[in-house]
């Protein structure tokens, strides 16, 4: 009796030991592909980060993000922005530009111009830099306004000169001065960024007399760092027209024009002249080298020959 008791209580130790192996199996078994799900989602995570990055950066170097909304007329604050009347904006004036500083050192990536895929104009051109860059103030001035306009340009600054232009300075990581503060040129007035419509870090950079966006390629020489020459005449005729007078252009020599003639923005096609290159002949009007490889359905790789005709509308 005594030997049957005991096989029977072995048996039912046997069959809680084996229901409790089991038990702590399958937890140990839950809590495993528990942590295999997660680790699986962090790894997806950071895949699908590092593509959005790579497509980020991809979308900055072969195309355009679309213009910004015009914070003069457009943004939502626009009142406050421009409060310059049509009546009170004169035909022509003389600008002195000297003492400037460049705002950045870096490249322009996209130029001033009508996009005609997104039916509207950039009215400024637009500066590669690193995230945090110093941007800096163009000439003296007054800061006049700081904001934040999240469906344009992100947190910028617009400084009033007294040449009579106002500088705007968009996609700021951080503004580093306030309204009424007085600046002089080269004095950092913000942390560069990608706030608002971006695609990228960049500087959206903008010349504006009395509410009209001058086409900053028509005031400073980028390539060079300087500006094209000490006044710039200002003409609601010509203000949207680009000034180069790079000697590669060879364009005014061999049509018998003065070298210092702007870049005429109404001609709706170029002849490709000896020295030429897409880039010089985009930035002589104003436009991005993507918008004239478009225009004319060029490869990416494709060379442009002498003689041979482009269309630049």
């Amino acid at each position: 009796m005594k030997k049957t008791l005991k096989i029977v209580y072995t048996l039912a130790t046997a069959i809680l030991l084996t229901g409790s192996f089991t038990s702590q199996a399958q937890t140990q078994s839950r809590a495993h592909s528990a942590a295999h799900k997660q680790l699986l989602a962090n790894n997806a995570g950071a895949k699908d980060q590092i593509k959005l990055i790579d497509q980020s950066s991809f979308i900055d170097l072969v195309d355009e993000p679309e213009p910004e909304l015009d914070i003069y007329t457009e943004g939502w604050n626009s009142r406050s922005v421009n409060p310059f009347r049509e009546a009170d904006v004169p035909s022509s004036a003389v600008i002195d530009v000297t003492d400037f500083v460049m705002p950045h050192m870096g490249r322009i990536t996209s130029n001033y111009g009508y996009r005609a895929r997104f039916g509207r104009m950039h009215k400024g051109v637009d500066i590669g830099i690193k995230m945090n860059d110093t941007i800096r103030a163009a000439f003296d001035g007054k800061v006049r306004l700081t904001n934040y306009e999240a469906k344009g340009y992100g947190n910028y600054v617009i400084i009033r000169h007294p040449n009579g232009l106002e500088t705007v300075y968009g996609h700021l990581n951080k503004h580093l001065v306030k309204p009424d503060q007085v600046v002089k040129a080269g004095d950092p007035i913000g942390l560069g960024g990608s706030t608002g419509r971006s695609t990228g870090p960049h500087l959206h950079f903008e010349t504006r007399f009395m509410g009209y966006a001058i086409n900053p390629s028509a005031i400073f020489d980028f390539a060079n760092h300087t500006t094209h020459t000490d006044t710039y005449t200002f003409s609601k005729t010509t203000y949207q027209q680009p000034r180069n007078y790079a000697p590669s252009r060879q364009l005014a020599k061999s049509e018998g024009e003065n070298p210092y003639t702007q870049a005429s923005s109404q001609k709706g096609t170029y002849t490709v002249k000896k020295g030429d290159t897409l880039l010089s002949i985009a930035r002589a009007y104003g436009m991005s080298t993507t918008t004239l490889r478009n225009l004319n359905k060029l490869e990416n790789g494709e060379t442009i020959k002498v003689g041979q005709t482009l269309k630049l509308k």
